[in-house]
């Protein structure tokens, strides 16, 4: 088999079957394990998977620049947040994190809603300014462009002091074995913050992040109260978190 052949062998099972053992794989295909770590390797380097312990896993196409990521998925981000806002109780305070789906859940908050959003997104902070019932606290700190969100010590540092219901998360990628993920350590590190400051934790997952994974893990699936998300229950991925006992919060499915 040539190595292009390969290479298309990797990313069909990849889609496929939602991950690549490379022991398995090589074993099966006459290889060498080497060749087929190579393989994931270069692929992994192209944007194409995810590289993780003993294999790969399909990358997130949510790992974009914000402008992108604006374009992408845009009715699942939809379905998604008329899921979520129903998490909001009147009365509440609730932490937003940034993101185009979780823009999305600040555009469709009732308009009558009294609540108290705190968020470190500057662009979900704008999206509630003609929410007259809603009180917006907007945490400081370094503004990591790539995200348009506040990130770093000083922000963490202002999670501190807050106190929430529920925080409805965003990531790239919702995977069995890899758990939440997203593209940078020091936003990683600031989910983490204002998960700790929840009593609730709920991720928001459109459709093309399920079965994905990214390079920096934010929490284990065990961590979050459930996932909000507009995949289908039977797809297989989400069969398998079913067997893991992860909570899902159906939103409509496209």
């Amino acid at each position: 088999m040539l190595v292009p052949e390969r290479r298309d062998l990797l990313l069909a099972r990849l889609h496929r079957d939602g991950r690549v053992i490379a022991k398995d794989l090589a074993a099966e295909l006459g290889l060498s394990e080497d060749s087929v770590r190579r393989d994931l390797r270069e692929l992994a380097a192209a944007g194409l998977c995810q590289r993780v312990y003993g294999g790969a896993v399909p990358a997130s196409p949510a790992v974009a620049d914000y402008a992108t990521r604006a374009g992408v998925a845009v009715d699942s981000k939809a379905r998604v947040a008329a899921a979520a806002v129903q998490l909001v109780e009147p009365g509440s305070t609730v932490i937003l994190d940034g993101g185009t789906t979780t823009l999305a859940v600040a555009r469709a908050l009732p308009p009558d809603l009294v609540a108290t959003v705190v968020t470190h997104s500057p662009t979900v902070a704008a999206a509630l300014v003609e929410h007259p019932g809603v009180e917006v606290y907007v945490l400081g700190g370094r503004l990591f462009k790539h995200s348009a969100v506040t990130s770093g010590a000083a922000a963490v540092e202002a999670a501190g002091a807050v106190n929430a219901d529920l925080f409805l998360l965003g990531v790239t990628g919702v995977h069995p074995e890899s758990g939440l993920t997203t593209g940078d350590a020091d936003e990683a590190a600031m989910k983490r913050a204002l998960a700790r400051r929840a009593a609730d934790t709920y991720v928001l997952a459109s459709v093309e992040k399920i079965g994905a994974a990214s390079p920096f893990t934010v929490l284990p699936l065990s961590a979050v109260a459930g996932v909000v998300t507009d995949a289908p229950p039977t797809d297989e991925v989400m069969v398998r978190l079913g067997r893991l006992g992860v909570p899902v919060v159906q939103a409509a499915t496209g």
